[in-house]
Order: structure tokens, then C-alpha cells, then sequence
């Protein structure tokens, strides 16, 4: 007989910013980071102390998008390369079946 669904089998997917505040959805892991001393200060005074991991994650979230969004970029960019293209048009004409299979 199949339980019924978990509450976590019946979550719609979200951008990540928002997955991170929805009650039961993601598993919570407490981490400890370096951060210089000034940023730190900014942080306290700026910040109230129930919102702080709330607003950790979120800015880690968005600079990780960021990263994601930088790369495709690059790859974007790289893709219009003659000589990218090049290289990609020989590396099609390998062939996926081995000269001499080993036994």
C-alpha cells in the first residue's frame, strides 16, 4: 500500500530565492563563514537578526544566478567562434563505435 504524498511530493517548483522560505520544503544546514570585519558590522546594523539568514541566502542565491548567467554568456559567445565551430564539426565526425573492440 502507498502512503500518501509527503507534503514535500506535493511542492510546486519555485525560483530558489523563494524555495529557501516556504516552511517544510528544504532541508535548513548551518554554516559558518569568514566575512571581513566592516561587512560584517553593515550586516548587523542593516539587517534585523530574525532576517539574517533569510538575507544571506537570498544574496548568495542571486550571485550564484549570476555565475550561472555569466556562464551561459560565455558559452553563448563561445559558440559563435569560426574556430569553436571548427573544432566542434571534427569532433562530430568521431565515430561512437570503436576500431577494435577489446574482448
Amino acid at each position: 500500500m502507498r502512503h500518501p504524498a509527503s507534503r514535500q511530493d506535493m511542492i510546486v517548483p519555485r525560483p530558489p530565492t523563494l524555495a529557501f522560505w516556504y516552511y517544510g520544503i528544504m532541508a535548513m544546514r548551518k554554516m559558518t563563514f569568514s566575512v571581513p570585519e566592516p561587512l560584517a558590522a553593515q550586516l548587523l546594523r542593516r539587517v534585523a537578526s530574525r532576517d539574517r539568514s533569510r538575507f544571506v541566502s537570498e544574496a548568495v542565491a542571486a550571485r550564484l544566478e549570476e555565475r550561472d548567467l555569466a556562464l551561459i554568456r560565455a558559452c553563448e559567445i563561445a559558440n559563435q567562434d569560426l574556430d569553436v565551430a571548427e573544432i566542434e564539426k571534427e569532433f562530430d565526425g568521431i565515430g561512437d563505435e570503436m576500431a577494435e573492440p577489446w574482448k
